[in-house]
């Protein structure tokens, strides 16, 4: 690896953190990518990698909301104990016995790096969207009766968890809408609330990979430390730019992507 493409993948560390700090969420889409297209780190460990550095960042932000006592304890725990099951078990068991080579078609094959970065594409491509077209928040900020539709919040979080633990991002843009419809919380608190779940369930998912890869810890620590501080920096910059602005912009940003990583994959 050449210290240019070192240094653009530190800066796309600094800039997810930026991101996550800015709009709250999304950054985290970004992290795959950096690892994989600028410091060329095989998909596997690079969504493992994800899973640390969404993990870590995420409990940044969980701590400040807990402190603001925004975050909805209960509704963690129902939602992020299938999550972080399923996670873990995606990450131990599913990924590993992924083929190398998935099938052939013609002169195609599909290998697992290029399935798995494919489908992260397409998780790329419905995150845009779902920043793209807004949230309507248009709850009631007031207190208000939580109620859980457990049924659909254990398999939302046990799917949430699958797709965690194949292409290694938080899956906010699922969680949010699920806390939100199916536990009937405020978006306010969903939002602060989905950042301790992301934490909990992409940290345990990590901890199957650690006893599959061999982790280059000294590097993971550094990148996710750069991300950190973008969070602080984004944070900071959120008193002058407004991040709801960001958003759409940020959308259209990940979807040129996703198309990006598609027809790089496949041609």
């Amino acid at each position: 690896m050449d210290i240019l493409h070192l240094i653009l993948g530190y800066l796309g560390a600094l800039t997810i953190g930026v991101v996550l700090g800015l709009i709250g969420g999304g950054g985290s889409i970004l992290t795959v990518p950096v690892l994989v297209y600028l410091l060329a780190i095989e998909p596997v460990i690079a969504t493992a990698y994800s899973l640390f550095i969404v993990g870590t960042t995420s409990l940044v932000g969980a701590v400040k909301n807990m402190k603001k006592g925004l975050v909805d304890f209960k509704t963690a725990l129902v939602f992020a104990v299938p999550a972080f099951i399923a996670v873990y078990a995606t990450r131990k068991y599913l990924v590993p016995a992924i083929p190398e080579e998935i099938f052939t078609l013609g002169d195609f094959t599909m290998t697992r790096d290029v399935g798995i970065m494919i489908f992260f594409a397409i998780i790329m491509l419905l995150a845009s969207v779902s920043m793209i077209r807004g949230r309507k928040d248009q709850d009631i900020e007031g207190e208000q009766a939580v109620s859980y539709n457990y049924p659909l919040i254990i398999l939302e979080g046990a799917v949430v968890g699958v797709l965690t633990g194949i292409v290694g991002a938080g899956g906010g843009f699922l969680i949010i809408p699920a806390l939100v419809l199916l536990a009937k919380l405020p978006m306010k608190r969903a939002v602060a609330t989905s950042l301790l779940i992301i934490s909990i369930k992409s940290l345990i998912g990590f901890i199957g990979d650690v006893e599959n890869l061999d982790i280059d810890w000294n590097f993971l620590i550094s990148f996710t430390l750069v991300s950190v501080v973008g969070i602080f920096l984004g944070i900071w910059l959120n008193k002058f730019i407004e991040g709801g602005k960001l958003k759409k912009s940020f959308g259209w940003f990940v979807l040129i992507m996703g198309v990006y990583i598609i027809l790089k994959e496949l041609l």
